[in-house]
């Protein structure tokens, strides 16, 4: 896989990426701040679906479930600059902030080519092409710089970045028929329901009758059936958008609930079509 990470310290990366496409799954930890240098970004999410180009900056806040698929873009490499905000950093730059925050949807905010936050995340490149150690306080500059910089821009990011609560028990057949699609450990599903991993899976089967897994699955394909006959999207995305990781298996379990296979499926109603 043509993909490399480097790290100027543990909370600021550099990705670059020349393949067709990189998958990967975000519930993160962190709130993660994108500054895209080249290539495109889609994100899926429960609700909406994203394109960032090349220049967008984005942040995905932390615990929000989606499929990030980054794929180069005009003969560029995807390339992007990340910032991660972390709790802790957080609880130090507002602690001495006045700040009661409310309860604020957990969305990802564009900023487009907003030129404060582009100067901020381009000035990180240097650091990038030094050797040795990246000096910790500059470190702390930079992502307080960042962070107040998007309080500059953007008026409600302070109910987002100074809510430091945890996930709690919340209503778990309403979460899963929301977010079924997204291919995440249980231990994930559990937490972010405010769940241990037991308590996750006698109340899952209190609410569906069966195990997560059986029920992931079904559900799956059975969202993956809707946009073939629906939309009659091409496999390959189907695969990415369902929360199955590659389309060998993709295809064999679709056949196995089926009968038949997603390209017998797509045949037959481009046939339907063209009869009409």
């Amino acid at each position: 896989m043509d993909y490399k990470v480097d790290y100027i310290n543990p909370e600021i990366k550099l990705s670059c990426y020349g393949g067709k496409l990189f998958k990967t799954e975000a519930a993160f930890d962190d709130h993660l701040l994108v500054w895209l240098i080249s290539g495109e970004t889609r994100i899926i999410g429960a609700d909406e679906n994203l394109v960032f180009g090349k220049g967008s900056t984005f942040m995905i806040p932390r615990h929000l479930l989606a499929t990030i698929i980054n794929v180069p873009k005009d003969g560029l490499r995807h390339k992007a600059v990340a910032m991660h905000l972390s709790i802790n950093r957080l609880r130090e730059f507002y602690r001495d902030r006045e700040m009661t925050p409310r309860p604020a949807p957990g969305k990802i905010r564009s900023f487009r080519e907003h030129p404060l936050l582009r100067s901020c995340m381009a000035s990180l490149i240097p650091y990038f092409e030094m050797q040795g150690t990246f000096p910790g306080d500059i470190a702390s500059l930079k992502i307080n710089e960042a962070i107040s910089i998007l309080r500059n821009i953007d008026p409600g990011i302070d109910h987002v970045l100074a809510n430091f609560e945890e996930p709690h028990k919340i209503d778990l057949a309403t979460f899963m028929e929301r977010n079924f699609m997204f291919n995440m450990p249980l231990e994930k599903f559990s937490y972010l329901t405010g769940r241990s991993l037991t308590t996750f899976k006698r109340d899952f089967h209190k609410a569906f009758g069966t195990t997560p897994q059986r029920w992931l699955t079904h559900k799956r394909l059975e969202r993956a059936h809707y946009l073939f006959t629906e939309n009659q999207r091409r496999p390959v995305e189907v695969c990415y958008e369902t929360g199955f990781e590659n389309l060998s298996h993709f295809s064999f379990a679709f056949k196995k609930q089926y009968g038949y296979a997603p390209t017998q499926l797509l045949a037959r109603l481009d046939n339907a079509s063209k009869s009409h």
